[in-house]
């Protein structure tokens, strides 16, 4: 018998494509269409879903294609609301995406890529291993179940996304392009503006610029975390060959190119990038790139790593800074921490 995985997966055909399919079937093009729409807009996991098909082309569809989708394998509820869940691939690989709930807004904070290569020093995924990257209809996978339990749980849909899970977005540049693109298609996909969505990276310049030619429409944020290449160098190894001069003349001309929002995020390490020197760096450099934002993040602690949290004080001072000198900066407390949900803490721990 032969394994279903060696079969086509259904949901990388184009319509086009599948009208092409049911034409040399001799069925009618508008199947195509149904098709569709169960696996994009009703998300049937089976082909046996697809009840206004007949019993006859659902086998045929079983017999030549696949329909591979994520499973949620665990689930994790913070004692402040916060959900992280664990997805099961088809491979038997596992990710992790969060549901951060406030009163306002409901945010999934997404993967995409199975681990992550760039070994950032203070991020729990970063000291696991690259496996692959995730395929787009995996990434639409993770939004539409952390959507159904926004619903099940608050009552509420998914107002935003953040690609701020594992892995790094830009190093898999196709697949996130087209998993949002999914997202954002109003017809056949989940219809949310992509205003609504943040892309996050750790800074590969190159592919910061092609969001630029691409006219990407969502939000860019750069994970900088300290304001000079001495310091970013040695605990981000991507900066060796992105340096903060790259991405500045990359965000730049992403900004020229989009005229889309842009955000620093910052997380505070006591004794290595929270003095007064680092927070003077850190506005010299807001002050040469058209951001909007700069979200000062709580320090997350991992098992693999030494780095601690300031004192209240110090993030304080750090704060106080930045606003007199006209910098508009917003401090990000951490959310499931207790679970290990938080930011830079994902790493497929039981």
């Amino acid at each position: 018998m032969q394994a279903k995985t060696e079969h086509k997966n259904i949901r990388h055909l184009s319509l086009t494509e599948l009208e092409q399919y049911f034409e040399t079937l001799g069925e009618k093009k508008f199947r195509a269409k149904q098709v569709y729409e169960w696996i994009w807009q009703k998300h049937a996991h089976h082909f046996d879903d697809m009840t206004n098909l007949s019993k006859e082309l659902r086998q045929q569809l079983a017999e030549n294609f696949s329909l591979p989708a994520l499973k949620v394998d665990a689930t994790q509820y913070s004692a402040d609301g916060t959900i992280k869940s664990r997805f099961h691939t088809v491979d038997h690989h596992m990710i992790e995406g969060v549901l951060i709930p406030t009163d306002e807004r409901k945010t999934a904070c997404v993967s995409s890529q199975i681990g992550c290569s760039l070994s950032c020093k203070f991020c729990a995924t970063g000291y696991m291993a690259r496996q692959r990257n995730l395929d787009y209809d995996e990434i639409y996978d993770e939004v539409v179940l952390l959507n159904q339990q926004s619903e099940r749980v608050y009552e509420k849909k998914l107002t935003n996304i953040v690609f701020m899970g594992m892995g790094e977005p830009l190093l898999n540049y196709k697949n996130v392009l087209k998993a949002i693109e999914r997202i954002t298609n109003p017809t056949d996909g989940l219809g949310m503006s992509p205003r609504r969505i943040t892309v996050s990276t750790a800074g590969v310049a190159k592919m910061i610029r092609q969001l630029g030619d691409d006219k990407v429409k969502f939000k860019l944020a750069l994970s900088l975390h300290a304001a000079n290449d001495t310091k970013r160098n040695e605990i981000m190894p991507i900066n060796e060959s992105n340096n903060i001069g790259a991405l500045i003349d990359a965000l730049n001309y992403f900004y020229q190119q989009t005229g889309n929002e842009i955000t620093f995020e910052y997380i505070l390490f006591r004794d290595f990038n929270d003095s007064r020197q680092d927070a003077d760096e850190l506005v010299k450099l807001y002050r040469q790139v058209p951001a909007d934002l700069v979200n000062i993040i709580e320090y997350n602690p991992i098992e693999q790593a030494l780095f601690a949290k300031p004192e209240e004080h110090a993030i304080q001072q750090f704060m106080q800074h930045l606003e007199k000198n006209k910098v508009n900066a917003r401090l990000r407390r951490s959310r499931g921490k207790d679970i290990d949900a938080a930011c830079g803490q994902l790493a497929n721990k039981e």
